[in-house]
């Protein structure tokens, strides 16, 4: 979403199975994590914020507001937002890769816990849905398209109001819901 929304370009996408742990992708981010960005001079760019970064950087501040109040408040939208997605996905990658028998429940519903209140908070700091959609924005539309897909019918009723955004992003913003699918 923000290469479409800073205008930026790939000459190829590669889709990777991270479990696989493929060669191409290790040797271009030891971590073996998803998104990978390699630039023309070979440099490997990975981890979403630096590559949003590197995004707006290029695209003359496109997604990143520039004055003090906006910065911070943008800024805490992708901390939680992010915060949110870590704890969802630990919980995803529990029950994907963790034998029944060896989950830990009171563990589980502490990252549940997390993600909830993390939604708590979302719903008071998101605005109206912007035609000009921030990183913060962004990062809020990847979480709540996310957990739609994955664990639908277990936060929407608690955060009526971010469910309901994140409905209004989508359809403000065909040009995004192209690449809501890989989210």
């Amino acid at each position: 979403m923000a290469a479409i929304r800073c205008d930026v370009a790939f000459d190829e996408q590669v889709v990777v199975d991270t479990v696989s742990e493929p060669a191409d992708l290790l040797d271009a981010n030891p971590l073996g994590k998803i998104p990978t960005v390699l630039l023309d001079d070979g440099t490997a760019l990975y981890d979403s914020r630096v590559i949003c970064e590197y995004f707006d950087r290029i695209s003359g501040n496109a997604i990143v507001p520039q004055t003090d109040a906006e910065w911070i408040a943008d800024r805490r939208l992708e901390a939680t937002a992010d915060g949110v997605a870590d704890a969802a996905i630990l919980l995803l990658y529990e029950a994907r890769f963790r034998p029944e028998e060896k989950r830990h429940e009171a563990w589980t519903d502490r990252q549940w816990r997390k993600a909830l209140r993390g939604l708590a908070v979302l719903e008071t700091l998101i605005g109206e849905v912007s035609r000009k959609p921030t990183l913060g924005d962004l990062s809020v539309a990847a979480l709540t398209g996310w957990l739609a897909l994955r664990f639908a019918g277990r936060w929407e009723a608690e955060h009526p109001r971010l469910a309901r955004w994140n409905e209004e992003f989508w359809a403000a913003h065909p040009d995004l819901d192209a690449v809501k699918s890989r989210v």
